[in-house]
């Protein structure tokens, strides 16, 4: 039996050993995978103690995870890492991308800006002076102490000569205000009004809203509240309709359904990101909202006052 030697090449570069990924690696994948699933199945988590809740109002912060990520692949040097971290970035835009896109914009016909003015605020006067400065045709504001909303229209009578108010909810309009009515939204007194407002292109159904209050331990009130607003809108047969206010929910936060079914999202529709309003000095969600129907929105974004710890939302309609 003849064995046949192999001799080796002098010289010949040895056979390179596979790479595996370090347990540094291993770390950032792992990070990448969960980001990923929790992305992808937050709304799966059920929404007890308003758990869910949170999870959906916060989940679109969670895209800061992806860079940071992006940035510990490149560190460990590993490819398989930053090949994982792509995953919860195609997740993340596609479900909150859209945000990100230009908005198409448009003529604006309706001005509204809508703002919670905080119970504490020292000079709510200051405030609503800067929401005028703007011009808008509507002003709505929330949690005003006794008084405030009189004396504010008082003041400003000159350029907004008609308004409406229900305990701590107020309307300001450069157009007519009729038929006045409060609203029935589930708590022990009457926190939101709905209003007629005779613009030049046609009449307005204007909501002013501030639903009930939400904790980690207790959502029940703020969603029996979204229901009694959705049960009125639906019974509502203006042709147009805006609903202007602090409805202490997010955007992303299932418990809005009830209203995003009848109407539409104006920062959705025509702003650029998240418009987020609480706290006013670093956002992380929105409770304030400008929902319609009737109109195009062309024009959504923020504002921030002095004296409050929220954001005024303000958007622009064409009719």
């Amino acid at each position: 039996m003849t064995t046949i030697e192999l001799k080796k090449t002098p010289g010949a570069a040895p056979e390179p050993a596979r790479s595996r990924p370090s347990w540094r690696a291993w770390l950032v994948i792992a990070a990448a995978l969960l980001l990923a699933v929790f992305l992808a199945g937050h709304r799966l988590v059920p929404n007890r103690h308003g758990v869910g809740s949170v999870l959906d109002s916060i989940a679109p912060l969670f895209g800061l995870a992806v860079p940071v990520l992006a940035i510990a692949a490149l560190l460990v040097r590993s490819g398989k890492a930053l090949l994982a971290v792509l995953l919860p970035a195609v997740i993340w835009l596609a479900m909150f991308g859209g945000a990100l896109l230009p908005p198409a914009g448009g003529p604006v016909e309706l001005r509204v800006v809508t703002q919670n003015l905080y119970a504490g605020n020292p000079d709510p006067a200051t405030t609503v002076r800067a929401l005028a400065a703007g011009g808008p045709d509507l002003i709505a504001l929330q949690e005003a102490s006794g008084g405030t909303i009189e004396e504010l229209a008082e003041e400003l009578s000159e350029t907004y000569p008609h308004h409406a108010i229900k305990s701590t909810v107020g309307l300001l309009s450069k157009h007519p205000i009729t038929k006045v009515t409060g609203v029935d939204t589930g708590l022990d007194w009457t926190r939101a009004l709905r209003a007629v407002v005779k613009a030049p292109q046609g009449d307005i159904a204007v909501y002013v809203v501030h639903l009930g209050s939400a904790r980690i331990n207790e959502t029940e009130t703020r969603d029996h509240t979204i229901d009694m607003l959705a049960k009125a809108l639906r019974a509502d047969k203006a042709e147009r309709v805006l609903v202007l206010g602090d409805l202490n929910t997010a955007a992303t936060d299932r418990a809005i359904a009830p209203l995003s079914e009848l109407l539409h999202d104006a920062q959705a529709d025509a702003g650029w990101g998240w418009g987020f309003t609480w706290p006013s000095t670093l956002p992380v969600m929105r409770p304030d909202h400008v929902l319609y129907r009737g109109f195009t929105a062309t024009q959504a974004g923020t504002l921030r006052t002095p004296g409050t710890d929220h954001r005024a939302v303000t958007s622009g309609f064409a009719f």
